[in-house]
């Protein structure tokens, strides 16, 4: 190899190494230009965790709800079951999440659930999770408010143990009656669309 294609490669080295560092160098100098300070970075993790005024909207639930629950075991176009149950409400983590607990019945059997739901500050949605004794699965959902703060609507999945279906897209409404009165709809849109619930229950306010 002749002495001027190894000075020629030296030197190509050499530029290759320096871009490399300058290149490291300006994104060391983004990456702590775009990084906040330790008292930004606290304003903001206090914003994310401040209970607000959609905390205070669930804190309308708090108390203890009387029940009507229909099922449309066979579809919404046939006959509804009808059962009654009781549902106590509490605020949980200072404020934070709105925990349901509730007792009535299902197909004969006893039944008791528990769900929470909540406002994630950061991401600006409702969120939430439901767990039952009728499975050993957990329902999540997350969704949004209208416009009037009427209508909760929020989207979640489901599995179906008895058809093997996995995953299915269920839509939750609940609808904001008055401050004594809440109507909480399910819909199984994959298998009937979102016309028809196939599960409706009126909430009542006992105390």
């Amino acid at each position: 190899m002749k002495p001027t294609t190894l000075f020629a490669l030296a030197l190509a080295v050499v530029f290759g190494i320096l871009h490399r560092d300058v290149v490291q160098a300006q994104e060391k100098k983004k990456d702590a230009k775009a990084m906040p300070g330790q008292e930004e970075m606290m304003k903001k993790w206090e914003e994310s965790m401040t209970p607000g005024e959609h905390h205070k909207l669930l804190e309308k639930c708090v108390g203890t709800w009387d029940s009507e629950v229909k099922m449309w075991m066979n579809g919404p176009d046939g006959d509804a079951t009808v059962t009654r149950g009781t549902s106590v409400n509490t605020m949980a983590l200072g404020g934070r999440y709105l925990q349901q607990d509730f007792k009535g019945e299902t197909m004969g059997r006893p039944f008791a659930g528990t769900g929470f739901t909540g406002y994630d500050n950061f991401n600006k949605k409702y969120v939430g999770f439901w767990i039952d004794n009728m499975s050993t699965g957990m329902s999540t959902m997350e969704g949004s408010l209208s416009k009037d703060r009427k209508t909760l609507t929020m989207w979640g999945k489901m599995d179906e143990p008895m058809t093997g279906e996995k995953n299915k897209k269920v839509k939750y409404v609940t609808k904001l009656v008055d401050d004594n009165k809440q109507v909480f709809e399910v819909y199984d849109v994959q298998a009937y669309g979102e016309k028809k619930p196939t599960m409706q229950i009126t909430y009542t306010r006992k105390k």
